[in-house]
């Protein structure tokens, strides 16, 4: 878990503010592949995600928050879960 902070600390240290929007361009671009139509929302997420920051997703059923969320997650390589209120 150590090596993975410095890891992670290094990274910051190193990435440059062009590094980052090169990488949430490709990201936009390849969750937008599955999520059509909403290129603001899916630029919050990536931008949330990058500010390590926290996101609550409200609308009614069908709307694909999940779907963007998975998506994003595939994208990324990390793990997702759900919770329902």
């Amino acid at each position: 878990m150590k090596e993975e902070t410095l890891a992670k600390d290094s990274m910051r240290s190193t990435a440059t503010p062009d590094d980052y929007l090169k990488l949430a361009s490709r990201v936009e671009s390849e969750v937008g592949k599955v999520i059509v139509g909403q290129k603001t929302l899916i630029r919050q997420v990536v931008t949330c995600l990058f500010a390590e920051g926290h996101a609550l997703i409200e609308g009614v059923p069908g709307l694909g928050k999940t779907m963007l969320l998975r998506t994003l997650a595939s994208t990324l390589d990390l793990q997702f879960s759900r919770i329902q209120f």
